[in-house]
């Protein structure tokens, strides 16, 4: 059982948190980890940047930007990640990002270095599905990386099934229209029955509710129908201008999970 699994035998509601590699510094990579980790993150995600993060509202965008203004790049993270797993042993870690900086890095490379570097999974939005399995499955499985995919209203149950059979992670369902760190304007009810469907299909997976998740309130509410929620505008937001990046990412933690 991989590290992302044995997360979800905890009897708790999970909640994965996300921050901007080299935001708000360039070294505050690790340092901000440590802190999710240890305020008690039960998953985190480390945002690559990118300069055209398509599914990213404009809270991440501007970190993005920021991070790589700081000279954030693949090869930087993964130096910065390297012996992590001695500050933080346990909390699943997962890299969120597109696949442009991917493929210019290599896949096969970026697998390589992310498993080194005890990553468990990978969030390529933009990863098309038959992509994927034609040309990347083989490599993924081979270094042990999890890959998560989304799912919206949209997304048809011959698709989510396909989804559910490739990957032992969780399902990433997006809660509605928009871009991550926006108000959600989906109908209560509309937003409801999508998961309520989702539910009923009894997938193998487990999942995450997330975009537009921002406070305990948010959290707690979209955990009613997922085993947790993902949370990361709202954490971009606490760290902007703090004195001290580190301790505003376990304070803002802490404020969902206490």
């Amino acid at each position: 059982m991989n590290r992302i699994q044995n997360a979800f035998q905890q009897d708790k509601k999970l909640l994965n948190i996300y921050f901007t590699a080299g935001y708000p510094q360039l070294e505050s990579t690790v340092p901000i980890l440590k802190a999710l980790a240890e305020a008690g993150a039960d998953l985190i995600e480390i945002g690559m940047p990118f300069s055209d993060p398509l599914a990213d509202g404009p809270v991440i965008q501007a970190s993005s930007t920021v991070a790589l203004h700081n000279g954030m790049n693949m090869r930087v993270l993964f130096g910065q990640l390297q012996g992590v797993r001695e500050q933080v042993p346990d909390t699943p870690i997962l890299l969120m990002g597109y696949l442009n900086p991917v493929m210019q890095f290599g896949v096969e490379n970026f697998c390589r270095e992310a498993a080194g570097a005890g990553v468990d999974g990978v969030i390529l939005p933009d990863l098309p599905l038959d992509d994927y399995v034609a040309e990347y499955q083989d490599i993924f499985r081979s270094h042990n990386l999890r890959p998560v995919f989304l799912i919206t209203p949209q997304t048809a149950p011959e698709r989510i099934r396909r989804i559910d059979e490739l990957t032992d992670s969780f399902l990433y369902l997006v809660s509605g229209p928009g871009t991550t760190g926006g108000a959600n304007t989906q109908a209560k009810g509309v937003q409801e029955a999508y998961f309520e469907r989702i539910e009923a299909m009894n997938l193998r997976n487990p999942r995450l509710v997330g975009f537009g998740i921002s406070d305990k309130q948010s959290f707690e509410q979209a955990c009613q129908h997922a085993e947790g929620a993902i949370i990361g505008s709202a954490l971009i937001r606490a760290l902007e201008g703090a004195e001290d990046a580190p301790a505003a990412a376990a304070a803002f933690v802490s404020s969902i999970v206490q």
